[in-house]
């Protein structure tokens, strides 16, 4: 749910006309971001402040009865084809290129996925990408089995790059500085995760992986390689917060730090 200061970000950017050629985004920045292509500004604020506190959206109720912390019937299907519709037609006539990275849960390779309709098939990466280990079924796309991307990669950076992109605005949800620790709970994940080593593993090193991108993050953004978006402080929130006011928070926090550097956004993005 740090993923509202994106969300908030992406709505200033779809308000005030900035438009990229491809878009990439991991775990949250996959759910969120097709609100971008699609361009739906104020959507995913709306519908996160409506059924957060939802036992259908997420809960205890939803892992115990079906596997999933977020209930994927819900959050998957009703809440984007009936509650709050998502705008396919837009979303394909958009020209902008949106990747999904998501975690093979067989390999431990973050891969990626195109998304071209909003469809089942893209559903299902989106939700692939956004299913965080221990707490979410593998998410069955084609003949593989995906788990978020985050426990590879924080940032679809190096894979837009090899793309052809050269002028990328990275937007990250934690304050500049944050460094992630070693996980105590290593050995519980270990046993939950017996049947996917692989996923172990990365879970296991993905401290040291984030750290590392976060330097190399910090060290090309001074050398002027970059344009980094994140917030100016610690947002507060865990993973699954539910308060609204605290999620509305969060999106203002986003909305703000867009305001404040679009011009710099703008001037990057036209070379």
């Amino acid at each position: 749910m740090r993923g509202m200061f994106t969300c908030g970000v992406i709505d200033v950017f779809l308000e005030r006309g900035v438009e990229f050629d491809g878009a990439a985004g991991i775990s949250a920045g996959a759910t969120f971001g097709i609100n971008y292509k699609s361009r739906q500004p104020g959507r995913a604020l709306r519908y996160n402040l409506k059924y957060s506190r939802d036992p259908r959206y997420c809960g205890l109720r939803s892992l115990l009865r079906t596997g999933d912390l977020y209930g994927a019937d819900f959050c998957y299907r009703e809440l984007p084809e009936v509650l709050d519709p998502f705008d396919h037609e837009a979303f394909e006539k958009n020209p902008m290129e949106f990747w999904v990275g998501a975690t093979d849960v067989r390999t431990g390779k973050l891969l990626y996925h195109r998304c071209t309709d909003g469809y089942d098939e893209d559903i299902a990466w989106i939700r692939g990408s956004a299913s965080m280990p221990l707490v979410s079924r593998p998410v069955a796309a084609g003949n593989r089995l995906l788990l978020d991307g985050g426990i590879v990669e924080p940032l679809p950076l190096h894979f837009m790059e090899k793309r052809g992109y050269d002028r990328n605005v990275l937007i990250l949800t934690r304050a500049k500085g944050y460094r992630k620790k070693p996980t105590p709970l290593l050995l519980p994940m270990r046993l939950a995760l017996g049947e996917y080593p692989k996923v172990a593993e990365a879970l296991e090193l993905r401290p040291w992986r984030y750290n590392a991108r976060m330097e190399e993050i910090d060290r090309r953004e001074k050398a002027g390689e970059l344009l980094v978006l994140r917030p100016p402080e610690d947002p507060g929130v865990g993973r699954t917060e539910k308060n609204p006011r605290e999620l509305e928070r969060v999106y203002r926090m986003g909305r703000e730090e867009a305001l404040k550097r679009l011009a710099a956004v703008k001037a990057w993005i036209s070379g």
